[in-house]
């Protein structure tokens, strides 16, 4: 709990100068096209782990470190399941019940938890899904066995588990720099140590999927380095300038480590037990992403139409089948590959 504080309750005014202005993630983004602003990549990620998922409206999903909320609003929103988010930062578990609160969101949709994701499942609730978004690197690879069983106990059976954690190509230890200055207790794990442990337990617990978004990581902390040096003055003001030259080294070095460095990003799916009605391909993982994503930006979600990301789907069929008919066949054929 003090190596969470240590960074991550430093003020969220803070992080609020230089993360996405919609769902304030410190974690990697997803881009469809390094053009992508920080706030479309930050959407398209939500909306990639929510198809990942196969959320569907309804659905139960507990959560192991849910930062200012962001997943959880998104999710809850856009693809009307019943979230449940544990955090141990204070500072960051009050921005999110604000955040909630202000879009109308109540606790029987989101509850924010202050507690240890060590705690998840010791009131024998079980969900339809989990999802945990860049905490294992706090975890420690001594504890994620308990963090597996935890999943294995909480999940309904063909359940689907997502875990996104900062990984390296192979086992090393923690740079000495960073977790001195930076993340206190860290230690970042290879895809050997995320799965060794899933492999080594009797109970039905199988990785169905994993993505590398090495590169992503490094286009989001290239945008992250910008906004913080366009704020260069005002967090010296706040706190000094060691402290931000510190910052934006971190920033700068971190970028350079997922391009050159070895460092890798991870997102490993986990299904809990024989789940023979999982899509057949991995299509669905990107199909629509941006049409979902940007009708989430445009306010669109399910809490101003019941049908959510979809109904853009609709409503563009509609127009273009107009379009071919009111155009004749050429003009049509025109619209629908500039559409493409």
């Amino acid at each position: 709990r003090k190596n969470i504080s240590a960074h991550y309750d430093l003020g969220n005014e803070f992080y609020s100068q230089w993360l996405d202005k919609d769902h304030k993630q410190y974690t990697c983004a997803y881009f469809e096209n390094e053009s992508d602003t920080i706030e479309q990549a930050q959407r398209q990620k939500l909306d990639l782990v929510c198809r990942k998922l196969q959320l569907k409206p309804g659905e139960t999903v507990v959560e192991a470190g849910c930062g200012w909320g962001g997943f959880a609003l998104y999710a809850a929103q856009q693809y009307g399941v019943r979230m449940r988010s544990y955090n141990i930062s204070k500072e960051q578990v009050e921005f999110a019940r604000e955040k909630a609160r202000r879009h109308g969101v109540g606790e029987d949709r989101i509850e924010y938890i202050l507690d240890d994701y060590r705690t998840i499942g010791q009131d024998n609730r079980t969900y339809d899904k989990f999802v945990s978004i860049g905490m294992l690197e706090h975890v420690g690879p001594e504890n994620y066995k308990k963090l597996y069983d935890i999943i294995a106990k909480v999940v309904k059976p063909d359940g689907l588990a997502l875990v996104h954690s900062i990984g390296r190509e192979a086992p090393k230890k923690m740079d000495a720099w960073l977790e001195k200055y930076i993340f206190p207790g860290a230690v970042i794990p290879s895809l050997a140590q995320m799965v060794t442990p899933v492999e080594e337990k009797e109970r039905p617990l199988f990785v169905q999927d994993v993505e590398n978004l090495r590169y992503h990581y490094a286009l989001t902390l290239d945008h992250w380095s910008a906004r913080l040096q366009k704020h260069k003055k005002e967090i010296i003001a706040r706190y000094d300038e060691a402290f931000y030259r510190m910052f934006h080294l971190y920033l700068e070095a971190s970028a350079a480590g997922f391009r050159y460095g070895g460092i890798q990003l991870y997102q490993l799916l986990l299904m809990n037990g024989y789940n023979n009605s999982y899509p057949l391909t991995r299509r669905h993982f990107f199909t629509g992403t941006r049409s979902r994503a940007a009708s989430a930006s445009n306010g669109n979600g399910r809490n101003g139409n019941k049908s959510g990301g979809r109904v853009v789907k609709k409503q563009s069929a509609r127009k273009s089948g107009a379009s071919r008919g009111n155009a004749g066949k050429k003009a049509g054929s025109r619209k629908a590959a500039s559409r493409k």
